[in-house]
């Protein structure tokens, strides 16, 4: 198989669909693989070391999409990518298509096999493919969150640990999954009073034995999150529906109650946002302010540390991609229930439910 590896071309996106051992691992299994040329720059990857490892490097992304069988890539495809893409191709990348109409009809229109990494499920129920994103994106939540808190930044002018005789800062999260224990590990290591909302009650078990004392759990529902968020310093967003459009937990009455120079860092943007006041920002413009709280909702925010989010995404990507080319994606998923699941188009037909209810659009199963 042609597997093609374009340039992200999303704000700020740094990271690279394949690093050199994908590369490496691919073509000795006698696939052929294709990389924009500067596509691998900001993880720290040089054409020359894609070259050594057997790529061959293209100039432009229109020659990629037109010479490969499979697009290998980190984001969703952008307005000018989506005429690259033809029928029968498969693109394997994060797709979040319940959060964007627009985007899942042009895909469905170009009858290509869309391959999302954000639903391919394990029989356990983890997501294996969105974990280490997750991780990456839950500590970076903490970190941009105390980061904003500063009055240079607009904040409250608070260190989110406090020092001895004045308060920590409160710290809520709404979500105990990947994202939001990587954001309260940090929270707690930096010395914030920190609270974690979920609806699983054996989740908030785990989560009470990891972290004993050092952290609140509350069981969610809306006067609990009411209660906790009118009374956050910083309110991280880490709530996840496989594959579907994320819940809104807050809304703009309470996000009104916030104290001015509160933070509200949404991890869930990309998947339509947990905050009701939230709408996706930028790398380059991240933040904007509702009612004096600051808001940042950056859809990709794993890209501003591309060297480690593309390395921890490669690591689980690169199984995947090498049975997909090895099998071809129809006997592939046949093979691998968890990558079944990951399929969500296929020539022209929404074949994934949750993405099929949320987005009202016609459902037809994935036929064997």
């Amino acid at each position: 198989m042609i597997i093609g590896v374009p340039k992200e071309i999303k704000n700020k996106e740094n990271r690279v669909g394949m690093v050199i051992a994908g590369v490496r691992a691919l073509t000795h299994a006698g696939h052929k693989v294709l990389v924009q040329k500067y596509a691998g720059v900001g993880a720290g990857i040089s054409d020359e070391d894609y070259r050594k490892a057997g790529a061959t490097i293209i100039d432009g992304a229109k020659e990629i999409y037109e010479k490969s069988e499979m697009i290998v890539k980190v984001k969703e495809p952008l307005p000018e990518e989506i005429p690259y893409l033809r029928e029968g191709q498969i693109l394997y990348t994060y797709l979040h298509l319940a959060a964007d109409e627009r985007l899942t009809k042009a895909l469905l229109e170009r009858k290509i096999v869309g391959i999302a990494y954000e639903t391919i499920e394990a029989a356990d129920g983890t997501l294996p493919l969105l974990a280490p994103m997750s991780a990456v994106a839950g500590r970076m939540a903490t970190q941009i969150g105390a980061s904003y808190l500063q009055h240079d930044h607009g904040g409250k002018g608070m260190l989110l640990g406090g020092v001895t005789g004045v308060d920590r800062a409160k710290v809520v999260v709404l979500g105990g999954g990947v994202v939001g224990i990587n954001a309260m590990k940090m929270a707690v290591g930096l010395g914030a009073n920190v609270t974690v909302l979920d609806t699983n009650v054996h989740r908030l078990d785990y989560l009470s034995d990891i972290f004993g004392n050092e952290i609140t759990t509350l069981y969610s529902n809306s006067e609990q999150i009411e209660k906790a968020v009118v009374n956050a310093d910083l309110v991280i967003g880490a709530v996840l529906v496989t594959g579907a459009k994320a819940p809104k937990l807050v809304t703009r009455e309470m996000v009104s109650r916030m104290q001015p120079g509160g933070v509200i860092v949404d991890v869930a943007v990309d998947q339509g946002g947990s905050v009701e006041t939230c709408r996706p920002t930028s790398h380059e413009h991240p933040t904007y302010a509702v009612d004096g709280v600051i808001h940042y909702a950056v859809p990709n925010m794993p890209g501003a540390v591309p060297r480690t989010s593309t390395y921890a995404l490669t690591n689980v990507t690169l199984k995947y991609a090498t049975l997909i080319a090895n099998l071809g994606w129809r006997d592939a998923v046949l093979k691998d229930p968890a990558l079944f699941k990951g399929v969500n188009l296929a020539n022209g037909k929404c074949v994934y439910k949750t993405v099929a209810d949320d987005l009202g659009l016609d459902y037809e199963p994935l036929k064997p």
